[in-house]
């Protein structure tokens, strides 16, 4: 890895001495300053006091997560920027109030262990998992209106702000308090599964590999679960299981910040469990009275491709919260930009603070990522941020028939290309994000399930972006094992 004074050899297009930037002090900062800046992606009412009453209603509310809790998924991100763990994201694209179901949240629970299991198998090291769950309700939009049956209507942005049928797209104040309620239900179900063993290792858990039609593939797959049962069996014959670590795992929510009135509303200054111990310094410039700013709303935000502007009021208020971020990157992104998006964000180069999700495209990433990654890595944040894969967003495309679907041959193909340019690079491949669901939709082509465009029809549930489907989800972490067991020279078969 470079170091600040020696960028890697280049093609950054930066110096040294650019690269060194100066630290600038941080302006006075509160849950409010975001609303002095430019603002995209703006929800604006017709009922002005409707809101004000739903976001007073918001500030009396408890707190959904808590600074404890935040703290040790910092922790653990700290462990992925230093190469020492993986992380693991993925959930629906557009979260509604209809997912708050026990089924609903239960598949997806189950999806993303199994998933874990596959990759702490292939990459042998710890997964930290974070679920799209219980607040991703916001869904950005190209343009605020659509047509629909030859009338122009609101698009629908998600069940917090509006609802998808036609009669419903009026933007509706009272969706703020009840994304709030639907999020806490959600997390309170997933905490009291957790507690009561749905991740419990010693339960058996369903393999079911009917759908993989490629006997080769079947024989593969086959092979991976008997590997992982044959390791938990051994775990619990000679008693390495019984520290309570097999009977639950942490899983921690995230959504995209896009809606800052809401957010704004579940900021609170709280205690900050590290500040006793001096494990970590806050980002904010406020007395230290042992206090910190946090995001109770969701363990981890994102900021998306569309919001990320550096004079913009996502970042704003971002980069006053002590929550770990994440920031979507892609072809748009320039390098100076992302330079002072870390600089904004991160000013003390807390490791693991911020996540970068790359999403390119498969056709793009070859080109682009490279050069991202020496800007970074050759400025005073090597090694301090996660690098984390989004192979979904730039592979989007629509059929003849104007259906939106993605490949998951593409999927995959941005995939391996991300694993490959990072061991070029010297840097490391912390995490991937899916969108995924634990059902079984047909809203994405191809895999061992072999689903192809005139199957898309069967089963497409999504309001937004197309999902992997559970059997899809679960190829991709087979195959992301299977290229971490062959890069340390074990046999996956």
């Amino acid at each position: 890895m470079s170091s600040t004074s020696q960028p890697p050899s280049g093609s950054s297009g930066f110096t040294a001495s650019q690269l060194a930037h100066p630290r600038k002090t941080p302006q006075p900062w509160s849950p409010i300053s975001w609303t002095t800046k430019p603002i995209h992606q703006e929800a604006v009412y017709e009922d002005q006091k409707s809101v004000e009453k739903s976001l007073s209603k918001l500030t009396r509310l408890p707190p959904i997560v808590t600074p404890t809790e935040i703290v040790k998924l910092k922790e653990s991100l700290r462990d992925v920027a230093l190469g020492k763990a993986f992380l693991l994201q993925g959930g629906d694209c557009a979260e509604l109030f209809d997912y708050c179901e026990e089924n609903a949240i239960e598949s997806k629970i189950k999806l993303l262990l199994q998933m874990s299991l596959v990759l702490i198998w292939g990459a042998n090291k710890p997964v930290v998992r974070i679920a799209r769950m219980a607040g991703q309700y916001a869904k950005p939009r190209s343009k605020p209106t659509e047509m629909v049956d030859g009338k122009e209507t609101n698009s629908f942005r998600g069940d917090i702000l509006n609802g998808y049928p036609v009669d419903e797209r009026a933007l509706d104040p009272s969706r703020l308090v009840s994304a709030y309620f639907h999020s806490a239900a959600t997390l309170n179900f997933i905490r009291g599964s957790l507690s009561s063993g749905i991740a419990d290792l010693h339960r058996p858990l369903d393999w079911g590999l009917g759908h993989v039609h490629d006997p080769e593939l079947q024989v593969k797959y086959s092979n991976i679960v008997s590997s992982i049962t044959e390791s938990l069996r051994f775990m619990r014959t000679v008693g390495a299981d019984t520290a309570g670590q097999l009977q639950s795992v942490d899983l921690y929510t995230s959504h995209e910040g896009l809606l800052l009135d809401y957010e704004q509303s579940l900021t609170r200054r709280l205690k900050n469990p590290s500040r006793s111990s001096r494990a970590a310094q806050s980002s904010t410039q406020t007395p230290d009275d042992g206090k910190s700013w946090y995001n109770t709303g969701a363990h981890f935000l994102w900021i998306g491709d569309r919001t990320r502007q550096i004079d913009g009021a996502h970042i704003e208020y971002f980069r006053g919260i002590e929550n770990p971020i994440g920031v979507k990157i892609g072809p748009t992104t320039s390098s100076s930009d992302l330079l002072a998006l870390l600089r904004a964000l991160n000013p003390s180069v807390e490791v693991g603070k911020i996540t970068l999700i790359t999403r390119y495209g498969a056709s793009k990433v070859r080109t682009l990522l490279p050069t991202h990654i020496r800007v970074v890595e050759g400025s005073e944040y090597a090694r301090s941020v996660v690098w984390q894969c989004d192979p979904m967003h730039g592979n989007t495309r629509s059929t003849a028939t104007g259906i939106k679907t993605r490949q998951f041959a593409d999927i995959f193909s941005e995939l391996q290309q991300t694993l490959a340019i990072h061991k070029q690079e010297g840097s490391y491949l912390g995490g991937v994000h899916l969108e995924l669901t634990g059902d079984a939709v047909t809203e994405c082509t191809g895999g061992s399930v072999g689903l192809a465009e005139e199957d898309l029809s069967l089963n497409y549930t999504s309001f937004c972006d197309p999902r992997l489907n559970e059997k899809q989800a679960l190829e991709m972490a087979f195959l992301i094992a299977g290229h971490y067991r062959g890069e340390r020279g074990v046999d996956s078969e």
